[in-house]
């Protein structure tokens, strides 16, 4: 369904332009008001990650929802799963986090949850933009909403020590813990710590500048040295809104979303809890789907993105999905992707077995997978997509490839691009294959 300000992930851009200017988000939040407000003594909860435009932000929000008749109650720095637990628990009508997530400091978004901390429905998005083309008017002076602010942190710790049997504990373990200068930087830390691990905090000194630069889930470059350098067990690394984990095991290996995935479903295997399939994206590697296999256990895919993932689990009435990225969806433990539960649910898993992470990674072999990206031009996506040279092209390549490869040919849904991903058993093969069918793609937009 077409949104004019809402993506896939709220509302997001570079501070300052489009729909990421004061003004525009104090609209914003006075028509979240209007729609989501309706109840009395309603309440909205508001959190932000560490970037310096989220006080701007946060003060226009607090406005426009004020002006609205909502009552709000501001958490400060906190990751983006606590935020839809606390609107849950809270029974507040609705939750907002002022995040770009992994992106650099200079853009931000704003992301809702519902009552139940679950992302908007379409149709309550829908009812929200069109609040947007009225006027804003602002209830009488007895109607307006009250701000206030509170100290969550220790409840969101507790929730995710929660989240793994009772009994478990982390005593002898080392851990490097990135939390990328992001929203978990004052959380992450003290989880695993009172959890009995040996901690060593590493992007965890946020300025409103840093977050993400150089450290967290999109640079485990810094992770891998810092375990390294510690002899660390393990390491854990948590994007800028604390909703993405990638890890790395006592050698400096990357342990990814699929694997990490694939540990997990493991565990819930072991403890008789998995409920039926396992569901990933059109990107995540075919080594996942073939591990799984192996144990009996269905792998469906769905789009790129975590809220196509949640459909397909909501659907089907499945637990368990999640993104190369590292965003892992436990829907038996939480409502949204959360990285310091995954983390847990990987940490719990090693307790359990006594063995290491890179064993437990083992279980599942990674394909070699080759993307190439190819500037569309003049060319539109449906003609690439429709050309009889690019599926001849495609279709030899499936059938060299047998059963132990795959081709995903795809256009980029935010910029004027062809994927191009190709990815087998034979890493040769794949270098070659990728390399024809791109350059097919190639002649047929330079014409």
């Amino acid at each position: 369904m077409s949104r004019k300000y809402f993506g896939t992930d709220g509302v997001r851009g570079r501070f300052g332009e489009g729909a990421i200017t004061p003004e525009f988000v104090l609209k914003l939040g006075w028509a979240v008001g209007r729609i989501l407000g309706t109840e009395s003594k309603s309440r909205v909860l508001i959190g932000k990650d560490t970037r310096i435009s989220g006080y701007l932000l946060e003060s226009a929000l607090e406005a426009g929802l004020t002006a609205a008749g909502v009552n709000i109650t501001l958490l400060g720095p906190m990751p983006t799963p606590s935020v839809a637990y606390l609107t849950r628990t809270l029974h507040a009508q609705a939750g907002i986090v002022i995040s770009a997530s992994h992106n650099p400091y200079t853009d931000n978004g704003i992301k809702f949850f519902s009552a139940d901390g679950l992302k908007l429905p379409d149709q309550v998005e829908s009812a929200i933009e069109a609040e947007m083309e009225k006027p804003l008017t602002t209830v009488d002076s007895a109607n307006l909403g009250r701000a206030e602010k509170m100290d969550a942190e220790g409840r969101y710790i507790e929730f995710c020590k929660s989240t793994i049997p009772l009994k478990t504990r982390f005593n002898g373990m080392k851990i490097v813990v990135d939390c990328s200068n992001g929203a978990a930087y004052n959380i992450a830390p003290y989880v695993f710590d009172e959890m009995g691990a040996d901690v060593i905090a590493i992007g965890n000194q946020p300025n409103g500048f840093n977050i993400n630069d150089g450290v967290g889930s999109t640079h485990p470059e810094h992770l891998k040295a810092a375990v390294l350098e510690h002899g660390a067990d393990l390491g854990i690394a948590l994007d800028g809104d604390g909703d993405r984990l990638i890890m790395v095991d006592d050698q400096g290996n990357e342990v990814d979303g699929d694997e990490i995935l694939y540990i997990i479903a493991c565990s819930r295997m072991r403890e008789g809890e998995l409920k039926g399939a396992v569901v990933g994206t059109l990107m995540s590697n075919l080594g996942l789907e073939h591990a799984l296999r192996e144990h009996g256990v269905v792998f469906e895919r769905t789009n790129v993105g975590d809220r196509y993932i949640m459909e397909r689990l909501f659907k089907k009435g499945w637990v368990l999905g999640g993104e190369q990225s590292g965003h892992i969806i436990c829907l038996d433990r939480t409502t949204t992707g959360d990285g310091i539960v995954s983390a847990l649910q990987v940490l719990a898993e090693v307790h359990a077995t006594g063995r290491s992470l890179r064993e437990l990674s083992a279980g599942m072999s990674k394909y070699p997978q080759k993307l190439t990206n190819i500037h569309l031009g003049g060319t539109s996506a449906q003609e690439i997509m429709e050309s009889d040279l690019v599926k001849r092209s495609v279709r030899e390549a499936e059938v060299e490839m047998g059963s132990s490869g795959r081709v995903l040919l795809r256009p980029s849904g935010t910029e004027p691009l062809m994927r191009v991903m190709v990815e087998g058993s034979d890493g040769e093969q794949v270098e070659v294959l990728s390399s024809q069918i791109a350059s097919t793609v190639e002649a047929l937009v330079t014409g």
